[in-house]
């Protein structure tokens, strides 16, 4: 397919993943404009450099990149779409068969919309963590329905290579296999294990290696932005999750019938580990010695801008907080107003 170069872009969400995205098409070339309900993310992406707040006067863009928390996502497309916003829509949630679903139910226009998921992140959240080459490299997941306008997806297509990204499409269904196995349930057994060290004193836990902190390190994450997200893909990161409960109780019996000697169950587990961590690394193309922290959803670490450390550490965030999980109210139908169709791109 011939790539479709989008050179009006808007961006809705200005945290970390919607932030970098403006900054990567702003550093190629794209005119992006900017919005946010939270108005100081708004006011800090714009002050990087990473596009113009949005106004009533912004011309329509050729692609709308929706990166709110993913139960906000058909909402704010079903409105961009209802107000005219672009020629074509995609987002960038970590989930994608509820969201693909709800889009369709809801009403909104599956023409010119490509669900999506960049395969990038980090544990620290807002505008200041983000970073122009986040995606260089990573896949980025494409969920097309199949109705969908040829030139929307290319516009798509063309927003993935701009940001640096190597396409892949999956089903909805199998994107969130597989984003439960590699980035949902981590998170889950990163914040359980990091959990179990809160009681522990200060003289303790000053005995910590890299091993404990490392495993920890995506318990930083923004709790509210998690907690939608493991919502939006509960059944399956819940089956994963008892899955592995059930291998840990496995374990936990076999250590207290053991004693002390060498346990051929726990040797299993361990050789099980070996293998599973070999096979990811030879996935990567990369080996243990040069895989020193990743991000949340396996892409590469990088420097942590100065603000993002003091935010972190004082463990806070700016802005409304996120909502809760909930079902929207499905209801066939298009939205009131009207709904653009795909126009032709300029050549």
């Amino acid at each position: 397919m011939t790539s479709t170069r989008p050179d009006r872009v808007i961006v809705i969400g200005c945290g970390l993943i919607g932030t970098s995205v403006a900054l990567a098409l702003t550093r190629a070339g794209v005119r992006v404009a900017l919005d946010d309900v939270d108005t100081a993310a708004l006011d800090e992406a714009c002050r990087m450099g990473a596009g113009t707040a949005l106004t009533v006067d912004t011309p329509v863009a050729d692609l709308v990149v929706i990166a709110t928390p993913p139960s906000a996502v058909v909402d704010t497309l079903y409105r961009a779409q209802a107000r005219g916003l672009g020629r074509a829509y995609t987002d960038v949630a970590s989930t994608k068969e509820h969201i693909w679903a709800e889009a369709a139910l809801r009403g909104s226009d599956l023409l010119g919309y490509v669900p999506g998921h960049p395969m990038a992140g980090r544990e620290l959240s807002g505008p200041g963590a983000a970073l122009p080459d986040l995606f260089a490299g990573r896949p980025w997941i494409l969920c097309p329905y199949p109705t969908v306008d040829p030139e929307a997806l290319a516009a798509v297509d063309a927003l993935v290579r701009l940001c640096g990204g190597v396409r892949r499409d999956l089903t909805p269904a199998a994107h969130d296999r597989a984003a439960a196995a590699l980035s949902h349930v981590p998170q889950v057994v990163s914040s359980a294990l990091a959990g179990q060290l809160a009681g522990l004193g200060p003289d303790i836990l000053a005995l910590a290696g890299s091993g404990v902190t490392d495993t920890t390190r995506t318990a930083g994450s923004d709790p509210g932005l998690w907690a939608d997200i493991l919502g939006q893909n509960a059944s399956v990161v819940a089956e994963a999750v008892e899955r592995l409960a059930g291998e840990l109780g496995c374990l936990a019996r076999e250590l207290r019938a053991g004693g002390p000697g060498p346990s051929d169950g726990v040797r299993e587990l361990l050789d099980r580990g070996n293998a599973g961590r070999a096979a990811l690394l030879a996935a990567a193309g990369t080996t243990a010695a040069n895989t020193a922290g990743t991000g949340p959803a396996g892409g590469p670490a990088a420097p942590v801008p100065a603000a993002a450390r003091t935010r972190a550490a004082a463990g806070t965030r700016t802005g409304p907080p996120y909502l809760p999980y909930r079902s929207l109210l499905l209801r066939p139908g298009r939205p009131a107003g009207p709904v653009p169709r795909i126009r032709r791109f300029a050549r």
